[in-house]
């Protein structure tokens, strides 16, 4: 195996995952010469990894926050965001948006208090509510599923607070300080339904403990003009060297204090400079490595595609059930972080991705495409599904008719036999077919089944007694 200075090939990580850093000899390094430091630079490597999800939390939460008052995808620290359409193709903030809910969402630092936020009664619609922890854990998930769709208040609490509540409000304890709720709310899309949407919006409402039940008015956020507002989020991330890295995860862990599950990791990390409630002792990092940990890092946590057991790979379509909550698995953390960050449990919503067809042919728009399922055979689920179109990069891409994801909403057209069949291509299939058209750009793309809420008696993805159908070039 040869690696070089400049590219770690997806090979040489396959020995890499499958081997202990000490199976690994200088020689299969190439270039990488580190004299006797290689066991370092593999700790570190599951360092990067261990924290990427919480330095990347924050620094969307940066550029999220990073306004003075509300204003389409972005609002200050502790203010509703309230999207009134669906993201278009210039949207870069999240990777992997959807077009069928419209995201009520909010960072908010429950350090110094509880905040309070309050949901007005949905009126059957499906919508769920997921606080996300610093790590990306879904710590809690209001909602249809869960709650039901009446009115309902919950107090979010920090990990080391303690007190009294009002009456009528339940607790919620957030592990870390830092929490985003990531709210949805279905939306067919049709003017009348998103005025109906925008009205439930309107009456949720968040505010500190201290402000509840009296006149609240936000004060402006500050803006930091040293903040990037046009980079996408996750190349922010990667384009950081290791000790910037490090610091920047080392001051998150102060205020959002690691799960007791990882101390036998973090003590392994120490050897690195990475010590919780302690800045980073970048002393203790070979300086060789700097810039290379990212690299290794994130194709390792890219690579989890094909080697995890734990994401399936049926007719194309790769997929996990292990969303939401990830215990210590660090690396399936990381790639949920990297590719669709924000996920909820697999209850609430499973999402398998499609890189390439049933041929194992990587998409491109050149080509034409169909994905067929079978009388009565449409994604069972309890909420929606859809499937959605993404660019190599997991963003949406611009097409002539701004339609970013197709589901049942399109009033599909039946074959005689009853089938459906989805066309993922570049160019209109007619006027009699626009409504089973899912456009595809030129070149590459990427494909996403998003079933939210699915059955969880057979048929059902969660048990495997459904399976997804193949996309097959035309």
């Amino acid at each position: 195996m040869k690696v070089t200075r400049r590219t770690v090939t997806v090979a040489g990580l396959g020995l890499l995952a499958s081997a202990s850093p000490s199976a690994v000899t200088r020689a299969e390094w190439g270039e990488f010469n580190f004299g006797e430091g290689l066991e370092d630079f593999w700790l570190a490597t599951e360092a990067y990894i261990y924290g990427y999800p919480l330095v990347t939390m924050e620094m969307t939460r940066r550029v999220v926050t990073n306004v003075a008052k509300p204003e389409g995808t972005r609002a200050p620290m502790g203010q509703l965001i309230k999207l009134r359409e669906y993201p278009n193709a210039s949207f870069r903030d999240v990777t992997a948006p959807n077009a069928d809910t419209l995201y009520t969402t909010a960072f908010f630092d429950v350090g110094n208090e509880p905040w309070v936020l309050s949901i007005p009664d949905m009126k059957d619609r499906y919508y769920l509510m997921p606080m996300l922890d610093g790590w990306t854990n879904v710590f809690q998930v209001p909602g249809k599923r869960t709650t039901g769709t009446g009115a309902q208040t919950y107090a979010i609490t920090g990990p080391n607070w303690s007190g009294t509540l009002p009456a009528g409000i339940k607790q919620f304890k957030s592990p870390t300080n830092i929490v985003w709720l990531l709210g949805r709310i279905y939306c067919t899309g049709t003017p009348e339904d998103y005025a109906a949407v925008h009205e439930l919006q309107d009456e949720c409402k968040l505010v500190p403990l201290s402000a509840y039940g009296k006149p609240y008015t936000p004060s402006e956020g500050k803006v930091d003009p040293s903040i990037d507002m046009k980079m996408a989020v996750r190349d922010q991330v990667n384009r950081m060297d290791a000790v910037a890295y490090f610091t920047l995860l080392a001051q998150l862990m102060k205020a959002n204090p690691p799960s007791p599950a990882d101390a036998p990791a973090l003590a392994k990390y120490a050897k690195i400079g990475l010590v919780p409630g302690k800045d980073f002792d970048a002393s203790k990092l070979h300086a060789d490595f700097v810039k290379r940990i990212p690299q290794v890092a994130f194709d390792r946590i890219m690579l989890q595609f094909k080697i995890n057991k734990d994401v399936k790979d049926i007719n194309g379509w790769g997929y996990t059930t292990k969303t939401g909550l990830y215990g210590t698995d660090y690396l399936m953390r990381a790639l949920v972080t990297a590719i669709g960050l924000g996920a909820n449990r697999p209850q609430d919503a499973v999402y398998p991705t499609s890189l390439k067809d049933v041929e194992d042919r990587a998409y491109d728009g050149a080509h034409k495409y169909v994905m067929r399922f079978a009388k009565n055979e449409l994604p069972p689920v309890e909420g929606f599904w859809s499937l959605t179109m993404y660019n190599a990069e997991y963003f949406f891409v611009a097409n002539p008719i701004n339609r970013y994801s197709i589901s049942a909403r399109q009033n599909l057209k039946s074959n005689p036999d009853g089938s459906v069949d989805l066309l993922i291509q570049k160019d209109s299939p007619g006027a009699d077919k626009e409504a089973n058209w899912l456009p595809a750009p030129d070149g590459k793309f990427i494909l996403m089944l998003r079933m939210y809420w699915p059955d969880e008696n057979a048929p059902s993805i969660l048990d495997g007694t459904w399976t997804i159908p193949p996309v097959k070039k035309v």
